[in-house]
């Protein structure tokens, strides 16, 4: 049996410093193939860093919407080899049934981010409205997203990974996941939290990317209120966020950051227009 890859390498390189070239090593992330199978049908590959597989499978089928809870994605047997990572489960409580139904009627392959979608209208698939009353102050926002760099260990070696956490307000804990896709990284998160037995609706997700149309979909999924990244999001994205409930924090730079949809959740906002 071939051991899983190790999520980082060290390889040589010629590293050109103030105008001198020399050899020199950099440690970077492995990107592997990772193939979800369910009941014995490879339902989608991503390619995706292999660390945190456990926590991967689980949260992606709960973001896929192939299963509601940690339970029933069943026991998750990680097999390695050398063309990738199998994460194979069988789902239960009924899910293996209408998993295999709905395999029998897809029309199309599958894709990174909306994985396993059969038409064009379930990519618009309906999803939870967030009614939630969770506030939080801006500075205590800020002070998490601050909070985050020191946590990214991987990227702290590579800088060149995402990373999706979940900050709880009422305690401070903060739960990171990294990966070289910031869709696997959410997805990683969402197994976490699941197999931990906490709540999404408890705090905020922070992003260390923009914010695209599937993390918000997945954020929903996982009951998610507030959502704040570091980079912009998309018109989708928050075309989705204001019909889910969910509040978009982005462009978070230090200090600064803009709310584009359910601001109540955000207390000490300026109330200023800022072109």
């Amino acid at each position: 049996m071939t051991e899983t890859p190790s999520p980082t390498l060290r390889v040589e390189c010629l590293a050109r410093r103030h105008d001198v070239t020399a050899r020199g090593v950099r440690v970077i992330p492995e990107e592997t193939p990772i193939a979800f199978t369910y009941g014995g049908s490879t339902h989608a590959v991503m390619m995706a860093t292999p660390a945190d597989l456990e926590d991967f499978a689980v949260g992606f089928a709960l973001t896929e919407g192939l299963v509601d809870t940690a339970e029933e994605a069943g026991e998750v047997e990680i097999l390695a080899s050398e063309a990738g990572v199998e994460l194979r489960a069988w789902l239960k409580g009924g899910r293996q049934e209408a998993y295999s139904e709905r395999r029998r009627s897809m029309a199309g392959p599958t894709g990174c981010g909306l994985c396993g979608i059969e038409s064009l209208e379930a990519a618009t698939r309906s999803l939870p409205v967030i009614d939630n009353a969770l506030t939080i102050h801006a500075e205590a926002l800020i002070e998490a997203m601050e909070r985050l760099p020191a946590a990214q260990k991987i990227n702290q070696e590579t800088r060149a990974v995402h990373a999706a956490a979940f900050w709880n307000p009422a305690t401070g804990a903060l739960i990171v996941r990294e990966d070289v896709g910031r869709h696997n990284a959410l997805d990683k998160l969402a197994g976490a939290l699941a197999r931990q037995a906490i709540a999404a609706s408890q705090g905020v997700v922070l992003m260390t990317s923009r914010v695209s149309v599937e993390l918000v979909q997945k954020a929903a999924r996982m009951g998610a209120p507030i959502i704040a990244a570091v980079s912009a999001p998309t018109a989708l994205a928050v075309r989705n966020a204001e019909k889910c409930g969910i509040t978009l924090v982005a462009v978070m730079r230090g200090r600064d950051f803009e709310i584009f949809t359910h601001p109540g959740r955000i207390l000490e906002q300026a109330a200023a227009h800022v072109a």
